[in-house]
């Protein structure tokens, strides 16, 4: 087995680690950053606590918290504006993944000159861009530590892809408190997305030594948390066990890619309006039992992992315990939409088709899909 494995940003993980910015920040020399949040972050008192503890070390906070949902190109290049009007010379993302997409975005494009879509592709940026802090306050994207930015164009509503070494951001802070306030739905939804991310980089054809160990404990700690952490935001144990899981899984799928429930679910949520996390959910289950025959004794693990009685059982029938145990789990937590509760028709499929099987995603999917396979998974996700 022959793999490169990405760099990682210094990693502060802990209950309570939010207070190591300020020192991270005056390490470098810094004492103006520019913060990329959304309004959501500001409601749950996340953005006033991050900017006292600022503050109180004489750094100059500006703030840009006008993300979107799903960020679009036209959001960024706004975000970019004010970072140069601010003079600033570190930025500091605060969020779920679309603030941490564009935080990773305008540190590049700081010191990169031309807007965001020059930029679309692999390996395209040229210079380092500003340091930059990933703060989460979901576990799910994995976002702080990957060389992935995410967004949606300006002329279709479809997701478009940078992957970059340099959008690794310099520092990652980890603090279980800062998810308390998740509301459960969100929970849900995130949990399942780093679920997703778990599972595709556990099974597809890129899994390497480090990343499998990374994805599997990965997947153990949300089959044992994710139903806790959607019963009681409260419960720190389990939003801290999710967060890690929600690193783990970035780590892994860091050098690995994804597979078809990314591929698929892209298309489907720009064109949409499905948030990510419940496009992936809905798509995971189809998608696992259509690719079980790539990697059968993979979905073995997953099954033994979510605690599956497997004894007794021909290798398909343990694989697909996997898939058995997946969907009690988004029932447990809530999570019952289908595709055509978004507005996705039998119409659109061929559409949905044609861009997913331009993802780079499908490359290392355990089965070679072609596009008339990735129809008939939409329908059944219909």
């Amino acid at each position: 087995m022959n793999f490169i494995y990405p760099r990682s940003p210094e990693i502060i993980f802990g209950r309570g680690s939010i207070r190591n910015l300020p020192d991270k920040v005056k390490a470098l020399g810094i004492d103006q950053v520019f913060v990329v949040s959304d309004k959501g972050i500001r409601k749950a008192g996340i953005t006033d606590k991050l900017i006292a503890l600022l503050q109180e070390a004489n750094i100059k906070v500006n703030l840009f918290e006008e993300i979107e949902k799903e960020p679009t190109a036209m959001n960024i290049e706004e975000a970019k504006k004010e970072l140069k009007a601010s003079g600033a010379k570190m930025v500091i993302g605060l969020g779920g993944g679309s603030a941490l997409d564009v935080s990773k975005a305008v540190a590049l494009l700081a010191t990169n000159e031309g807007d965001i879509l020059s930029y679309v592709g692999v390996e395209k940026f040229k210079k380092e861009g500003l340091p930059l802090i990933a703060i989460p306050t979901t576990a799910g994207t994995g976002s702080e530590v990957t060389r992935f930015i995410v967004f949606i164009g300006p002329e279709v509503k479809t997701k478009l892809v940078i992957v970059s070494q340099l959008a690794i951001p310099k520092c990652a802070i980890l603090d279980p408190e800062l998810t308390i306030t998740l509301p459960p739905k969100v929970t849900a939804a995130t949990g399942m997305d780093a679920l997703t991310h778990a599972i595709e980089s556990y099974v597809n054809v890129s899994s390497n030594y480090l990343s499998e160990s990374l994805s599997m404990k990965a997947i153990q700690l949300i089959a044992k948390s994710l139903r806790k952490a959607v019963a009681r935001g409260s419960n720190i144990e389990a939003r801290e066990e999710m967060l890690a899981a929600s690193l783990l899984a970035g780590l892994a799928f860091n050098s690995t890619r994804l597979g078809i429930v990314h591929a698929m679910s892209q298309p489907a949520g720009g064109h949409f309006d499905i948030p990510h996390g419940i496009s992936n959910a809905i798509l995971l289950p189809y998608v696992m039992e259509y690719n079980l025959i790539g990697n059968i004794e993979r979905y073995i693990d997953i099954a033994v992992a979510f605690g599956e009685k497997i004894d007794g059982l021909s290798p398909m029938e343990a694989a697909m315990r996997s898939v058995k145990a997946v969907r009690d789990l988004m029932r447990d937590i809530g999570i019952t939409e289908k595709l055509g509760d978004f507005g996705v028709r039998e119409e659109d499929l061929e559409m949905l088709a044609s861009e997913a099987m331009e993802s780079g995603n499908i490359l290392v999917n355990p089965r070679f899909p072609s596009k008339e396979d990735i129809i008939e998974i939409y329908k059944k996700a219909l």
